[in-house]
């Protein structure tokens, strides 16, 4: 499937919605997006969270990709933009214990009050509400992983697709929520 063509039609097939073009798109370039962050990052966890956000972006954007670049070319851009912008927005904190001196810190006590626990119901029973606006298989997703607490790999187990399928879908779904919640 490397064939210039045979990915040209993946792509038309892609910016027309269709979702089996979509997986056989992210199977094709995952590894290389992901090497690609890892070796920026070196660190697993940032790497996969950062191509999932770029695979997500290149999906929600597919329209723009132009044809005179390589597909893999727009994608490493789109990580690498990503990628500036994890690092941009990491926050290092340092914590200093000095013992020579009479230095005192507040601890805050992180237990909610009786009416945090009421608001947090609330704003719970909101989200609920919102998250039943999203098409179906976004729902289950949002649910799996939120509610039931599944990891990936259960996930992708319960629902018989490809764990990177998953974390693309979660990603679109926690998107498209997001869009609701904001009123876009």
């Amino acid at each position: 499937m490397s064939d210039t063509k045979d990915i040209s039609l993946l792509i038309d097939q892609a910016k027309k919605g269709d979702q089996k073009a979509f997986n056989d798109l992210l199977n094709l370039y995952w590894k290389e997006v992901y090497l690609f962050q890892l070796n920026k990052c070196k660190n697993e966890d940032e790497a996969e969270d950062i191509t999932i956000k770029a695979f997500a972006k290149a999906f929600d954007k597919i329209d723009s990709y132009d044809n005179k670049f390589q597909f893999n070319t727009w994608l490493i851009t789109i990580a690498q933009n990503l990628y500036i912008d994890h690092l941009r927005k990491k926050k290092t904190e340092t914590v200093s214990i000095n013992k020579n001196r009479n230095e005192f810190h507040r601890i805050v006590d992180e237990d909610p009050s009786p009416s945090d626990k009421l608001i947090q119901e609330q704003n719970l029973a909101q989200l609920k509400a919102y998250i039943s606006q999203l098409k179906p298989h976004y729902q289950e997703v949002i649910n799996l992983r939120y509610f039931q607490e599944l990891s990936y790999k259960e996930m992708a187990t319960k629902l018989d697709e490809p764990m990177n399928n998953i974390k693309v879908k979660l990603l679109r779904a926690k998107k498209l929520l997001a869009e609701i919640i904001t009123g876009k």
